[in-house]
């Protein structure tokens, strides 16, 4: 009767587990619907969905074994639920080769991390011969500077890229086809910004919007805590976790805000929209559901295989995107494994009828 006693007590345990799990997964799921402004608990869950996924996992398999039928319905219909969320980050189709054959237009965003503060101008250039490589029509880059001076980088991509549209300080769109206008779209509160550019593709004009949203402050704080460690001074580990999650917290705030005018300005344009850029924001969060609205997920409609787009952590993170108005289609996505940057850059080719 004891050995009953402790069997029946662990399976309640684990069904409770597993209940939680559940709730949890699918307010995730939904978090994402709701400003993190006033709702912070529940944005912040987005963030977990890849452990709570995992979680769920764990627990069908636990089932499983145990050949509990009934209960293994409930993690397998909660990761069911999830299939649209991870057909952000992955997706079982093969990348089509054939795609940059086709008639239409190939589109780059990249965040350069300002070429790594390199001064000879050998990145930018090497960058460049990828764009060539690539065939890219039209580039958009964030955290961009003209390290080399007197104008060389951008001086040198007129030969391939004979277009070029400049946003605030760090944004540049790039095009071999003719700009017929551009606008800059200023965030308050923070140096980050956003952009687009009308662009002439043979008589049928494209509005191609760059834009690079607020970070989360984590590698900020992580930095000025080191330089103090460097200097000798002690740093208490209550107050950095406070800091973190702090600047975390406001950095989410920022990027709703800025989302929201992003989208405002999308919804306006009269003209087929392709956007890019570096959200430095998760699929499934207010951020990517805000800028997304009526328009299409490039990686869920044509991308292959897993999604990461910033290398520097070793954690799977997307935070790179192409979308892209429902009157165009898309032919190809994919990523180049160039270390120049903490960011890898992503293509896609899009058919414009």
């Amino acid at each position: 009767m004891g050995r009953l006693a402790v069997m029946k007590y662990v399976a309640a345990m684990l069904l409770t587990v597993q209940a939680i799990l559940t709730i949890f997964t699918i307010a995730a799921l939904f978090g994402g619907n709701v400003s993190p402004v006033g709702h912070s608990a529940r944005a912040i869950l987005v963030y977990m969905l890849p452990l709570l996924i995992l979680g769920n996992v764990i627990m069908l398999v636990y089932w499983l074994i145990r050949r509990k039928w009934l209960f293994m319905l409930i993690p397998a219909i909660t990761i069911a639920c999830c299939i649209p969320y991870i057909g952000t980050m992955w997706q079982f189709r093969s990348l089509d080769k054939s795609a940059d054959a086709q008639p239409g237009i190939k589109v780059a965003t990249y965040n350069v991390f300002m070429f790594n503060r390199e001064t000879s101008g050998f990145m930018a250039q090497d960058i460049l011969a990828e764009m060539r490589r690539q065939n890219v029509d039209v580039l958009c880059m964030q955290e961009y500077n003209d390290v080399s001076g007197d104008k060389k980088n951008s001086d040198s991509y007129k030969e391939y890229f004979p277009y070029m549209a400049v946003g605030r300080e760090d944004m540049v769109i790039y095009s071999r086809y003719p700009i017929k206008g551009t606008r800059k779209i200023l965030f308050e509160e923070t140096n980050n910004s956003a952009m687009w550019a009308d662009i002439d593709v043979r008589g049928e004009q494209i509005r191609v919007f760059n834009i690079h949203l607020e970070t989360t402050g984590i590698n900020r704080t992580l930095h000025k805590a080191g330089k103090l460690q460097a200097q000798g001074i002690d740093v208490d580990s209550n107050r950095f976790f406070e800091a973190i999650f702090g600047n975390y917290m406001l950095g989410m705030m920022f990027r709703a805000g800025q989302a929201i005018m992003v989208a405002n300005e999308v919804r306006a344009s009269e003209k087929p929209v392709i956007l890019c850029g570096d959200f430095n924001d998760v699929p499934y969060s207010f951020v990517y559901n805000t800028v997304l609205g009526n328009m299409v997920d490039g990686f869920k409609e044509c991308g292959s295989g897993w999604a990461q787009t910033y290398r520097a952590s070793k954690k799977p993170v997307r935070i790179d995107y192409i979308f892209h108005d429902e009157a165009l289609k898309g032919l190809s996505y994919y990523k180049t494994e160039l270390t120049y940057s903490d960011h890898y850059p992503v293509f896609m080719k899009l058919s414009l009828k």
